[in-house]
């Protein structure tokens, strides 16, 4: 069992090390590697909520949780209109471009919502509701974070800012999920006139929109090539073992 601060630093120090990737060692979102773990992390998160999050979720007998997982679908989809797709490394730079806010602040959005299932489980709602494999949780949104945080940093040092504004950004970009954690800890669903099964509803949602869109956004002229079939066969895998 992982623990809430191991949770908290894991969260940060996946989008730092996104940043990292791009500062230091100059990958860009159009890098074959970066492309291998965008499909990866598609393969990683459709596989947790078939075998992990989908099955124990309806366990818990809900009737309305499909409108939930609907809704979380289409409130990604709202969010990618205005992100532009960042959150599956979707992103179109231009040197000297003035920084996009309305991107961050949808990026952000998403990252809190993700967040904060995480934070209901150190609460113990799902103890309470029914038992939620949220280590598989954590790991899908940290080997999904890198390549969104890979993108994130390309967009911000193609823009006008400094290295050290961008950086700045980019810290801000990675607390916004451990935000999530912190609401999901100390706000309980009930406070909010929700329940513990419509938040995570929505987050496998948006999830189910991310993977499947990341997994055919793979793909050249429709048809996979053979290493990032491997790399979606190996995140689906790993998920698998992840019991």
């Amino acid at each position: 069992m992982i623990s809430f601060y191991f949770v908290f630093f894991g969260l940060v120090l996946s989008a730092l090390l996104g940043g990292a990737l791009v500062s230091l060692l100059k990958f860009t979102n159009k890098s074959a590697v970066i492309k291998f773990a965008l499909a990866f992390s598609g393969g990683f998160l459709l596989a947790i909520l078939f075998e992990h999050l989908l099955p124990e979720l309806y366990e818990s007998g809900k009737a309305t949780i499909g409108i939930w997982i609907l809704s979380g679908f289409l409130i990604q989809l709202i969010l990618e209109y205005f992100s532009g797709g960042i959150e599956h490394g979707h992103v179109h730079v231009h040197k000297g471009q003035a920084l996009p806010w309305t991107l961050f602040f949808s990026l952000s959005i998403h990252s809190i919502i993700e967040g904060i299932p995480l934070g209901n489980h150190f609460a113990g709602l799902d103890s309470i509701h029914g038992h939620v494999n949220y280590e598989s949780l954590f790991w899908g949104i940290v080997f999904h974070q890198i390549p969104v945080a890979i993108a994130l940093m390309t967009l911000l040092l193609s823009t006008s800012i400094s290295n050290l504004k961008a950086w700045a950004i980019l810290l801000l970009f990675a607390i916004m999920t451990p935000i999530g954690l912190m609401i999901g800890l100390f706000i309980t669903p009930g406070d909010l006139g929700v329940n513990y099964h419509m938040i995570l509803g929505v987050v496998i949602g948006m999830f189910l929109h991310i993977s499947t869109t990341i997994i055919f956004e793979t793909s050249e002229n429709h048809k996979f090539n053979f290493l990032k079939l491997i790399s979606i066969i190996v995140g689906v895998s790993l998920a698998l073992l992840l019991y």
